[in-house]
C-alpha cells in the first residue's frame, strides 16, 4: 500500500469503528502525539486511548485530503470531525449528546506500510465552545 492508500485504510477503519482493522495499520512502537496532550508509545497504550475515546464520542471524519511526500515515509490528512459527545471525560465538559462539527489534521511517519507516528491537532478551544463549557 502506498501511503496515501495506509492512512486512507486507517481512517476508513476508524470511520467504521473497526479497531481490530485500525490497530493493525500501527507499528508495534507506534508513537502517538496527543493533541494538547502527552506523547504514548506502543500499540497496545493506542488501543487502551481508542477505548476511552469511543465510550466518551462517537465520531465520524468528513472532507479528507491526504498527501504524502514523495518517498512515503511522511504523510498528513486534513478533515473534519462531525461528532457527539456521549459521556463526559475527565476535565472537560459535561457531556450529554452535544454535537460538534470541528477541522482537524493529523501527521503521520510511517514505516513498512505502516503508522509509525501520528500528531493530531484540533482546536481545544473550538470544541469546548461548541459542547458548551
Amino acid at each position: 500500500m502506498s501511503a496515501i492508500e495506509t492512512i486512507r485504510a486507517y481512517y476508513d477503519a476508524f470511520n467504521r469503528q473497526d479497531m481490530d482493522a485500525f490497530l493493525a495499520l500501527l507499528t508495534d512502537d507506534v508513537v502517538h502525539d496527543i493533541n494538547q496532550g502527552e506523547r504514548q508509545v506502543g500499540k497496545q497504550v493506542f488501543a487502551t486511548f481508542m477505548q476511552h475515546m469511543n465510550r466518551c464520542y462517537k465520531e465520524n471524519l468528513t472532507d479528507m485530503v491526504i498527501m504524502a511526500s514523495e518517498d512515503g515515509k511522511r504523510a498528513s490528512a486534513e478533515f473534519v470531525v462531525n461528532g457527539e459527545y456521549l459521556a463526559t471525560d475527565e476535565g472537560l465538559p459535561e457531556a450529554n449528546g452535544q454535537t460538534y462539527v470541528l477541522p482537524a489534521g493529523a501527521f503521520f511517519e510511517l514505516k513498512d506500510g505502516k503508522v509509525a507516528r501520528v500528531t493530531n491537532y484540533y482546536n481545544l478551544n473550538d470544541w469546548i465552545a461548541q459542547v458548551g463549557a
